[in-house]
């Protein structure tokens, strides 16, 4: 079994209510990796070892909600705020992979922060934040229901899902699922 990500995003349409939702949690994941990239830079500019993804976690999310500041993140849900530190994280290991040829492709840069102006943001949920329910809707941790028009099927449980949205406000949905080896037909 091979876990794959299903090839074709899903557009949707989400909820009233849910559309404001899913922009918060935009932001907050937005907040929380650049939080993750200021700490590795201030890190590097004290000569100091990069923090790891636990001590960022416990002092990026689990630490910062318990300020006024940066109480607004608990409306955010927690899977989703770890996984922004563990995206900063690969993106720094892809980063230190490509310095030291390790990595295969063309040489990537450092990190950068993230502006809410970008013209594409994602949020990613891994198992137990969200549910799939009979084909019709999708049920996001403290977010809500979102209706999607599935292009397929799903062939086994996702084990991840991630939402996009694009700069013309259309939302997307892509899950990785796993499925079986499958031969392609020989092309001549």
């Amino acid at each position: 079994m091979i876990n794959r990500a299903v090839a074709l995003p899903v557009p949707s349409v989400p909820y009233i209510g849910a559309e404001a939702s899913l922009s918060r949690a935009f932001g907050c994941a937005r907040v929380v990796y650049n939080d993750a990239v200021a700490a590795r830079r201030v890190a590097y500019a004290n000569g100091e070892e990069y923090p790891s993804s636990t001590v960022l976690q416990k002092r990026l999310i689990t630490d910062a909600k318990k300020t006024p500041e940066r109480a607004w993140l608990s409306e955010a849900p927690a899977q989703m705020l770890q996984q922004a530190v563990r995206d900063c994280d690969q993106a720094y290991t892809n980063f230190f992979d490509s310095l030291k040829g390790r990595r295969v492709g063309r040489k990537m840069g450092r990190p950068r922060f993230k502006s809410r102006k970008e013209f594409r943001q994602a949020i990613r949920f891994t198992r137990g934040s969200f549910s799939t329910a009979n084909g019709e809707k999708l049920t996001l941790a403290k977010i809500g229901d979102i209706k999607v028009a599935w292009s397929r099927d799903l062939p086994s449980v996702p084990s991840s899902v991630t939402v996009i949205k694009t700069a013309d406000d259309r939302y997307f949905v892509s899950f990785v699922v796993e499925v079986g080896d499958e031969a392609l037909e020989p092309v001549e």
